[in-house]
């Protein structure tokens, strides 16, 4: 990357810095060969031309976001911008498509909420901040519409944040291709969940990461052809088994251990654990927890995990066993045997051990033994046991424990991969790679070596797709590349992995021999590499080697690559784990097949890894590359701290380093025509004059600076690695010519300034002195004309004195005589008034009088008549009452109840309920009055009994008189007649008895006959199953149609007539003070006639006329409001017509109707054309006006309900027929349109249904308006390019851009389609408040989402805009727009920011207080680090005030148990209203009292006589 770079005194440079890398300074002294810079630090430096690079001072201050649009692309230049990121919390940076994060080892939650989610969806790669979220939403989008796999390729080393930044890439993807589940765990959630439970089992604490993953992870998800998740497998890696049993400090061992010695008591205590310091494989190191880390809410979080991905609770149990049985296992100690070379368990306690891990595996525990302490030998002959040294037994321990915890892992994985299942159909996917870093330690052992490995495949793969994307770039712009090569490792791959003689290969030979010791193997590497240049031999150590990776030198420790390289399981083992009892067990060692035990086929790790990676880049060679490169700040794992020579190796070793070395060997730097002529213009100023476009104009600067080797892209100047900063020279120097006369000109107006204020003072002092003499001569002249002025005034002073004494003379003498004229002209009025009185009450007494006369003698004349009427009809009832007695009463009282129980059951059918109970309450008067008359029958009886008893006492009293002289026959007559006449009264009281019990009976089977026939008319009209409604409404109102067709009958027959002229002369009876009681009882029972033809056939035919009628009117009012009747008088028709007709009808006061119902549904059709403006305002109108009506009119039941129970209401259309028949006769009474009701459920409903409506249709008209917006607001944030001019002209000062235009325009036609259609100004302010508020949150984010937009000039093109807004806003009435313009207070404030100038030195507080006050903390932080001047080069915010900011910021956001409310109350980004921002209440009491009366009604319903009403 380095080339000659021409300095000059002044130019600003990087140096290379032992301590920082590189650091920044200015050349002071150019001589020959050797330069002088004085640092920024303060020391001064001796440095070579060649070994210093050019700085770029006008970068900004907070770093680029790509970092390909770097003027000077070099090591120490991406280094600084990382740094300039990193320290204003931007982690992500782009190279090109490559995503570089920086670890900022705390939470940032406003990153990665759901709302920074929906902004990336969809966006143009590169157009927004950097984030994981664009490199998956660029991966989704390219599969979706190319119909090609994709990869993202995570890479880092330990600590650097890989695990975290897959997560998020996991969690987007999920997010974009997630479904809702409709039962049980969907495949998203699977594959989210599977990385807590990889986590416990795959992940350990190492020196550098506390969470650092000890394998390798390549997830591929799966997709369907709707991009929807389908499937989803995981493919893991290299896993570190020598970690189970060897932990260095301050490492610990793996997750799941100590979760497990956390767990809850009563797991701890089935699997007999405890403190993990009491087991021999955690033990080894002092670390046994982890800072904010609550190992127990791990295990318990592990195991809903496990629940998730679909590992059963049994299964889990299983898990932890064997688990816990490696712990024991570790905790076996062996000594000597008896036998020689023997061994055994070296105490009581590791018996324990012993006894509990064949507990947990459910295998025999002398086995297990055995199994540990002996090998046996099989020969041709015989089979040999052969016992083992404690040393032995010890290693023999350790591959069980091993062996089985890597078997254990990948039954997990298997288990994993089979729960969330894999989509045969599907056709694309995205894999997740996951894997370790390169790594360099002290000691490198064979992990080590084949993680390197893996890093130079994936590095070669990595340079090979930068290369690509250089000739893609090349190509797009039709440049010549031909000669640009970059370097490749495959020599190194060579060295590795070549056959017979690559290092892997010669490992596998030497395992395969047994004598083969590590020794013997590393003298075979000298002899075959002494000569390879990326191989040696250390000096000092007689077996290491080391080999010249890409990103440094490794020396590998040997000692252990045969035994780690080795892929067996001992057969004493495998036997005894696969007889175990406990199936899981056995399914982790299954039984080997019979030809695979007889073969003894070498299997090795090295070579099964050689092919798992070849695999891999198989499947990445076939998806499209996305890379992701993380990288560790410090190893301290502390935030805000960024060291230089940590982050470049990492830089180097993630192959950054090299994707620019490879750029550089072509063509760094890349600048548009706009950039590169707004930069470099000054260079020709005679070109720009011309009216050549921007192609020709960046020639001719070329040409004019005789600059070569350069390219002339499409879109983009190309400049080879140096031309740049020898551009930037030249610029120096006609800056620094121009600087030179601009500094002659500013010394030449001070003077001249300096010589005109001297001037002005000489002037000013002439004019003083003349002004002072001036005064002198303007007092004298002053006082001269005042004495005059004194003079003046004092004379008509004195004159107008005396006037006023004339003056008040005369009106005193005229007021007197005045007074004395009007006293007596009020004199004469009085009296005449009061004749005048006088004579109108004599008038009128005397009339009075005589009217008293002749009123007086008609009412005696009436009354003598009456009286005589009435002792006439008095005549004729007691001679009634004489022939029938005390029992025809009875029996005419009876009779009368009898009538009015038949009238009650024939008027009172659709109340069943009702008529039971008056039915029960009449036979109980009627029991009663029967008891009463049998209980009279039994008394007359009884006194029938005791006189025929006294008549039979009476005779045996006879012949006991001795003498009687006569017997009196005359009394024997009289008893004999009186008894008889008892008998008679018995004998017809029996007969009435039996009449009246047989008339009840008749009575009782006729109301029983009605109510039968009542019952099957309803069970017929419900198994009707079209028209239900009607129906059941026809047999509520049948009682009432009978009312209305009783009345009718009554009216035309000659009773009826006779009662109605009864009625119509009672007003006159009781003016008098009489009442006409005796007629009305005798009409009853002839008015009670017409009763008894209903049933009839005609009475059904009248009826069914009747209501048909009816819902023929319901009918005609539905089609003809379902049509467009336009307004009256700025009131909508259609409302007012639906109001009348349901005020005339009196719907709102029926218990049940379908009126409400129909015209719901005649709204809601009207919602099929929703993108329709023009007819949603219509309905608005219509729908908010009948709204209002409703509220002002309706009247639900209150106290006065209470104080007098108002008689039960009528149906609607009963309520309907009574408005027919007294629509003729209230013709000339005037009634009110809006007048209160009393409310009924239905008209309630009614209203809350119609408010529902009214919110929806305000909903759909503010988001057809936000929908014709969004496309536009994309356009507003940013200036477009064509209105740039490089001649310097202002932004403010041109023409306003077309995005802005049209939204104008939109509003505009919103605004004139809703005052067309007379909606409401409160729902049109409310639209436009919301609209407002839309604007303004869309801006403000994309402001802080995107960087390019947070310059200077981009600030003046947003102003402009809205600016016209604000113009658009106070041109328009006040009460459409309200207070919309003060919705966008966010993106003025933040807008008004960019446009300030001198921002350095506002303070913090001006800026919270004065310039943004709306603004939050976190949003005026993301502002400020944002900010960049492309016109002015000017400056942001002083460090000081970042500070204030960074101190001000929520502590919380770094709390990793903080919920999603804290992680949303700390988003920097705005959030859409989309609630309903009204209430009716709102509406009516804003709307101000409107006449309806002047409202013309449709005329085609004019023509139905039905609604001639709607006249009135």
């Amino acid at each position: 990357m380095s080339v000659p770079v021409k300095v000059v005194v002044g130019s600003h440079v990087w140096v290379e810095d032992p301590e920082i890398a590189w650091i920044d300074g200015e050349v002071v002294e150019v001589n020959g060969e050797e330069i002088k810079i004085i640092c920024t630090s303060g020391k001064t430096i001796v440095a070579n031309p060649s070994d210093v690079y050019p700085k770029d001072t006008e970068a900004p201050p907070h770093g680029i976001d790509d970092m390909t649009k770097l003027a000077y692309l070099h090591e120490p230049g991406v280094l600084q911008n990382l740094r300039c990121r990193y320290d204003i919390n931007e982690i992500y940076t782009y190279t090109g498509s490559i995503l570089i994060a920086v670890n900022p080892f705390q939470r940032l939650p406003h990153l990665y909420d759901n709302h920074v989610m929906e902004q990336y969806k969809g966006a143009v790669f590169g157009e927004l901040s950097p984030h994981p979220f664009a490199v998956a939403d660029s991966a989704y989008r390219l599969m979706i519409n190319d119909g090609v796999s994709q990869s993202i390729l995570v890479s880092g080393e330990s600590g650097a944040g890989k695990t975290e930044s897959t997560k998020m890439l996991m969690q987007y993807l999920a997010y974009m291709g997630g479904r809702a589940a409709a039962e049980g765990r969907t495949v998203e959630q699977q594959v989210l969940e599977s990385n807590p439970v990889l986590e416990a089992f795959g992940n350990a604490k190492t020196v550098r990461n506390n969470n650092s993953s000890r394998f390798g992870k390549f997830v591929e998800i799966q997709f369907d052809q709707r991009g929807r998740i389908s499937g989803a497998a995981i493919r893991t890696y290299l896993l570190e088994r020598s970690r189970v049993c060897q932990v260095s400090d301050p490492e610990r061992n793996y997750h799941c251990f100590y979760m497990l010695c956390a767990a809850p008591p009563e797991d701890v205590e089935k699997y007999k654990l405890g403190d993990p310091r009491t087991f021999h494989y955690l033990n080894q190191s002092n670390c046994y927890e982890l800072d904010g880390v609550n190992d127990s809410k791990e295990y318990l979080a592990t195991r809903r995990a496990m629940n998730v991905v679909g590992i059963s609770s049994v299964e889990q149990d299983a898990i932890f066993r064997v688990v816990a049985a490696v712990l024991h296992l570790g905790n076996i100690e062996f000594a000597k045997g008896q036998e020689i070379d023997s061994s055994e368990p070296k105490d009581d306690k590791s018996r324990f051990h012993l006894r509990m891990a064949a507990e947990l595996f459910m295998c025999d525990e002398k086995s297990l033994e055995d199994s540990l302490c002996k090998r046996v030998i099989v020969t041709r002959d015989e089979t040999i046991t052969k016992w083992l040294d404690p040393d032995s037994a010890a290693v023999s321990r350790d591959a069980l424990a091993k062996i089985v915890y890597s078997r254990l892992f990948d039954w997990i994985v298997d288990k994993i991969n089979n729960s969330i299942g894999q989509d045969p159909d599907s056709k694309v996917l995205i894999g997740v790679l996951d894997i370790y870093g390169f790594e360099s330690f002290k000691t490198n052992s064979f992990e080590q070596f084949c993680i390197n490995l893996t890093n130079e495949k994936l590095q070669q793969h990595f340079n090979q797709h930068v290369f690509k994307m250089e000739q893609e770039e090349y190509t797009k712009e039709e440049i010549d590349w031909s000669y640009i090569d970059y370097v490749d490792n495959q020599d190194i791959l060579d060295l590795i992995e070549k056959k017979p003689g690559g290092i892997i290969a010669l490992l596998d030979e030497a395992c395969m021999f047994p004598r083969s010791t590590h020794e013997t193997f590393s003298q075979k590497l000298y002899q075959t590499f002494k000569s390879h240049k990326r191989f040696s031999k250390p000096k000092l150590s007689p077996t290491d080697f080391t080999i010249y990776h890409y990103a440094g030198d490794v020396t590998y420790q040997t000692e252990h690559f045969l035994d780690k390289n080795k892929d067996y399981v001992v057969a004493e083992h495998q036997s005894l784990l696969s007889a175990s009892r406990c199936s899981f067990v056995a399914d982790l060692f299954p039984p080997l097949p019979e030809e695979s035990s007889k073969t003894s086929k070498f299997s090795s790790i090295g070579s099964r890894f050689k092919q798992q990676l070849q695999s891999l880049l198989e499947t990445l060679s076939a998806t499209e590359p996305h890379y992701v490169r993380c990288v560790k700040p410090n190893n301290l794992l502390k935030p805000s701290i960024f060291e230089n020579n940590n982050v470049l190796q990492q830089l180097r070793c993630g192959g950054v380093l090299e994707a620019i070395r490879i750029s550089c060997a072509g063509f760094p730097t890349r600048r548009t025509f706009v950039e590169f002529i707004a930069r470099f213009g000054i260079l020709a100023p005679d070109v720009l004059k011309g009216s050549c476009d921007e192609v020709t104009t960046s020639k001719r600067i070329l040409e004019k600076v005789d600059l070569k080797g350069y390219q002339i892209g499409k879109t983009k100047v190309f400049l080879r690695a140096g031309q740049m900063a020898e551009l930037d020279a030249r610029r120096n120097e006609v800056l620094g010519r121009s600087a030179s006369i601009i500094q002659r000109k500013v010394r030449s107006y001070l003077s001249r300034k300096s010589f005109v204020l001297l001037r002005q003072s000489a002037i000013q002092i002439q004019a003083s002195c003349r002004v002072q003499v001036a005064c002198h001569r303007y007092e004298k002249m002053r006082k001269e004309a005042a004495c005059r002025t004194i003079q003046k005034d004092l004379r008509m002073y004195l004159a107008r004195k005396a006037y006023n004494r004339f003056c008040s003379s005369a009106l005193s003498i005229q007021t007197g005589m005045r007074a004395m004229g009007a006293c007596n002209e009020l004199r004469f009025r009085k009296q005449t008034k009061a004749a005048i009185i006088i004579k109108s009450r004599c008038r009128g007494y005397l009339a009075h009088l005589h009217y008293l006369r002749i009123k007086k003698a008609a009412i005696s004349t009436q009354c003598a008549w009456r009286g005589k009427v009435a002792r006439r009809e008095l005549r004729k009832l007691k001679i009634a009452a004489k022939e029938t007695g005390a029992l025809q009463a009875a029996k005419t009282m009876l009779e009368k109840q009898v009538e009015e129980l038949t009238c009650q059951l024939q008027l009172e059918k659709r109340m069943r309920a009702d008529i039971e109970e008056a039915k029960t309450q009449e036979n109980a008067k009627l029991q009663n009055a029967l008891q009463e008359m049998q209980v009279q029958f039994q008394e007359t009886k009884e006194m029938l009994i005791k006189e025929r008893e006294n008549a039979k006492k009476a005779d045996e009293k006879v012949p006991i008189i001795q003498e009687v002289p006569a017997i009196d026959h005359e009394m024997m007559n009289k008893l004999t007649a009186e008894n008889e006449k008892l008998k008679d009264l018995v004998s017809s009281l029996e007969k009435k008895i039996d009449e009246t019990q047989r008339k009840y009976e008749e009575t009782n089977k006729i109301s029983e006959e009605r109510l039968k026939q009542a019952l099957d008319a309803e069970s017929k009209i419900i198994q009707l199953k079209t028209d239900m409604q009607r129906l059941e409404e026809k047999l509520s109102d049948m009682e009432t149609e009978d009312q209305i067709l009783r009345q009718q009958v009554s009216l035309h027959s000659p009773v009826g007539k006779m009662s109605e002229h009864l009625a119509i002369a009672s007003e006159p009876h009781l003016e008098n003070g009489h009442h006409g009681t005796e007629e009305k009882k005798t009409s009853e029972p002839e008015s009670a006639t017409p009763v008894k033809k209903f049933g009839t056939e005609s009475d059904n035919k009248l009826r069914k006329s009747q209501i048909e009628r009816q819902h023929e009117s319901v009918d005609s009012l539905i089609k003809c409001v379902s049509q467009d009747l336009g307004f009256s008088n700025g009131k909508p028709v259609a409302a007012v017509t639906i109001y009348k007709c349901l005020l005339h009808w009196k719907s709102f006061e029926a218990e049940k109707t379908s009126v409400f119902d129909r015209l719901i549904q005649m709204i809601g059709s009207a919602f099929e054309n929703q993108d329709n403006n023009e007819h949603m305002a219509y309905w608005l109108s219509n729908t908010s006006t009948l709204l209002l009506l409703l509220q002002r009119s309706l009247r639900t039941t209150g106290a006065a309900s209470l104080q007098q129970k108002p008689p039960p209401a009528p149906s609607l259309f009963g309520r309907m027929a009574q408005g027919f028949r007294s629509s003729f006769s209230s013709a000339n009474v005037s009634v009110d349109v809006v007048r209160q009701v009393e409310a009924k459920y239905p008209a309630l409903l009614f209203k809350q249904q119609l408010t529902a409506y009214v919110e929806t249709i305000y909903g759909i008209i503010r988001d057809n308006l936000k929908k014709d917006l969004s496309s536009v607001l994309s356009s507003c944030i940013q200036e477009p390019e064509t209105s740039r001019e490089s001649s310097g002209q202002s932004p403010g000062n041109s023409p306003l851009a077309s995005p802005w235009q049209s939204i104008i325009k939109s509003l505009n036609e919103l605004l004139s389609t809703l005052t067309e259609n007379f909606v409401s100004p409160v729902l049109v302010q409310k639209i436009f408040s919301q609209i407002f508020s839309y604007i303004n949150s869309q801006l403000f984010n994309s402001l802080l989402l995107r960087r390019e937009c947070c310059t200077f000039r981009n600030g003046e093109y947003v102003k402009s805009g809205l600016a016209e807004l604000e113009l658009w806003c106070g041109q328009t009435k006040e009460e459409y727009v309200g207070s919309s313009w003060d919705e966008l207070k966010h993106i003025r404030q933040a807008v008004g920011f960019l446009v300030i100038h001198q921002k350095s030195r506002i303070s913090y507080d001006d800026l919270t207080n004065d310039l943004c006050p709306s603004l939050s903390v976190q949003q005026l932080y993301r502002i400020c680090t944002l900010y960049w001047d492309d016109n002015y080069n000017t400056r942001s915010v002083s460090p000081d005030v970042i500070s204030s900011m960074r101190e001000q910021m929520p502590e919380d956001s770094n709390d990793t148990a903080s919920d999603s409310n804290d992680a949303a109350s700390n988003s920097f980004l705005l959030g859409d209203n989309s609630s309903i921002p009204f209430s009716v209440d709102d509406i009516s009491s804003a709307i101000h009292e409107k006449d309806f009366s002047d409202v013309k009604p449709a005329a085609q319903l004019l023509e139905n006589q039905a609604f001639q009403f709607l006249q009135d």
